[in-house]
């Protein structure tokens, strides 16, 4: 029986102010990669999901990828995109060296990197998974400016970063201080859970760094649509992420790792090949 490909794309251009102090989180090009990745992953043989903005709710996410949890087998392949902004949380149930959990900043509320994890434990033994992310997932840098200028094409634009400010994400922290410390007493530890499966994750940058918007792509997807070429790209996960790093500038630099169970074969087969 043919190995099996579900993929979940998510984009968000903005988030509810109502569940963050007021701030709107405007971007301009998430909805954009998450349709880019929803067509990659659609040439090459996945049943793709995409959420966009509004739609892309915890619930609604969550709920998505425990379908796939559900339905996948060994040998399968599921490929999960997110951009938009990365943001943090204060770590309450101490699995962090920096006391900071990372999140993704969806529309209602932050996804907390521990219920990803726990997500990760869920799905069968053999299950492959491909993670990409085009956000800042940056705990060290002081308050930066939200626009910057990128030169591109040789025209200079003015593009944000997908960093979450750290004021708001504390704002967004003590307006909903028991959500976020419930979120971490129900997942204790959620980086230690047992994943049986195996994860490849790819990020837009370093930890230290800021993933960069744009005015059609963010710079990191961009960059990955150059490597992949319409699928003409050959080369394993580590060469992949390899190529897009050597056309990224100096201070935005791909993260590469991989969770979960050794998978040699997986880990060396070509990006999104189900």
């Amino acid at each position: 029986m043919p190995n099996k490909g579900i993929s979940l794309h998510l984009g968000l251009n903005r988030v509810d102010p109502a569940h963050y102090g007021g701030w709107d989180g405007q971007l301009t090009a998430c909805e954009a990669d998450a349709k880019d990745m929803k067509a990659i992953a659609t040439a090459q043989g996945f049943t793709p999901q995409m959420l966009l903005t509004s739609q892309a709710t915890s619930a609604a996410v969550i709920g998505a990828i425990q379908q796939a949890t559900a339905t996948l087998k060994s040998g399968d392949l599921f490929f999960l995109s997110y951009s938009g902004h990365g943001g943090q949380v204060p770590d309450t149930n101490h699995d962090e060296a920096d006391r900071q959990d990372e999140t993704w900043v969806l529309y209602d509320r932050e996804l907390v990197d521990d219920e990803l994890y726990v997500l990760w434990g869920k799905f069968a033994a053999g299950v492959r998974i491909v993670m990409l992310s085009d956000s800042c997932h940056s705990g060290t840098v002081a308050r930066a400016m939200p626009i910057f200028n990128r030169a591109n094409a040789g025209v200079t634009v003015a593009v944000r970063n997908r960093l979450m400010p750290p004021d708001v994400a504390l704002r967004t922290y003590r307006l909903n201080k028991a959500l976020y410390d419930g979120i971490q007493k129900k997942y204790p530890a959620g980086e230690k859970a047992r994943v049986r499966s195996t994860v490849v994750l790819i990020s837009g940058c370093q930890d230290n760094q800021l993933s960069l918007d744009g005015a059609r792509n963010g710079l990191f997807t961009e960059k990955l649509r150059k490597v992949w070429r319409n699928g003409k790209f050959t080369g394993g996960h580590k060469l992949f992420r390899d190529k897009i790093a050597a056309q990224m500038p100096a201070s935005q630099t791909p993260n590469y790792y991989v969770v979960g169970a050794a998978n040699a074969a997986f880990v060396a087969q070509k990006p999104f090949t189900v």
